[in-house]
């Protein structure tokens, strides 16, 4: 007997020590499409959520470390027919989601509210599309024909000295970085967060700094145009605002009026939008540019 109890102590210990993924439908109209199998038990998209809210307390409250990943019915649908599998059974979709924890959209699960975590996940598959496509277009980019150099590894080098020299310039403070980068009919956005003290290196998250580079280095090797906008928060003085156009190589400059408009500025409909309390609207500040090759 006393064996027996040892036996699933050390079994409830590896379950604590094991990770775990949970499958989330996220969007009503991707469970819909779900419903229409018959070993999907469930047929509200609202109770679902309840369900797997109080799924992922159970398993955080036996000391499980489990993260959530984003279920999309168009893409097991595919990975069941590669496999040649039915998509009808409850194996084929805990299949697929052993797939998605090895290169999924994923967030680790640490208490959030349902509420918080389905928009976390949608943002998380988001900016994996973009980091994705980014990297295609770099790729794709070939070879210059004057040069003959990698034109996608050269747009690389030159985002990531464009990051590091804005960053350098920007000094002390918390800042938020975003980029736009519109790539045939799609506009590519990526977002940075970095904090730096004194005169010491920025501290950025290694994953999120390689997207930005990415995406920033997708509209170099494009040749084209965009955007980029800083904002520095300090303690105890207005947040900074700042803002460059991305003209083929490099970040120039817009002026103070320019960063105004572009912030007050509905970007949909044209309208003027109420200038945010407590802002300052600054001119871009220069930046060192990297050597151009083209």
């Amino acid at each position: 007997m006393a064996h027996t109890h040892h036996i699933k102590a050390i079994r409830r210990t590896l379950r604590r020590e094991m990770p775990g993924t949970v499958g989330l439908i996220a969007d009503v109209h991707d469970f819909t499409a779900m419903t229409r199998y018959r070993s999907f038990a469930f047929r509200d998209h609202t109770a679902y959520l309840r369900q797997v809210e109080g799924l992922l307390r159970s398993l955080a409250a036996q000391g499980a470390h489990t993260t959530v990943a984003l279920f999309d019915p168009d893409e097991f649908t595919a990975f069941c027919t590669s496999r040649g599998i039915d998509p009808d059974t409850a194996d084929s979709r805990t299949r697929f989601t052993a797939e998605l924890a090895a290169g999924g959209a994923r967030v680790a699960y640490a208490g959030q509210p349902i509420v918080s975590l389905v928009p976390q996940l949608i943002d998380k598959a988001a900016r994996k599309a973009t980091w994705e496509y980014a990297t295609l277009i770099l790729a794709e980019a070939g070879e210059c024909a004057d040069c003959g150099q990698d034109i996608g590894r050269a747009a690389f080098d030159a985002a990531s000295h464009l990051l590091l020299s804005l960053l350098e310039a920007a000094g002390s403070g918390t800042h938020h970085l975003v980029c736009s980068v519109p790539v045939q009919e799609e506009q590519l956005i990526t977002v940075l967060h970095a904090h730096r003290d004194g005169s010491d290196p920025a501290h950025l998250d290694e994953t999120d700094a390689a997207e930005f580079v990415t995406v920033l280095a997708a509209g170099i090797a494009q040749r084209g145009t965009g955007g980029l906008v800083l904002r520095t928060t300090q303690h105890g003085v207005p947040d900074q605002l700042y803002g460059w156009r991305l003209q083929r190589d490099r970040l120039d400059p817009l002026t103070a009026g320019e960063v105004f408009s572009a912030y007050c500025t509905d970007a949909e409909t044209g309208e003027p939008v109420a200038p945010e309390s407590g802002v300052e609207y600054r001119a871009g500040f220069p930046v060192d540019q990297p050597d151009s090759h083209h």
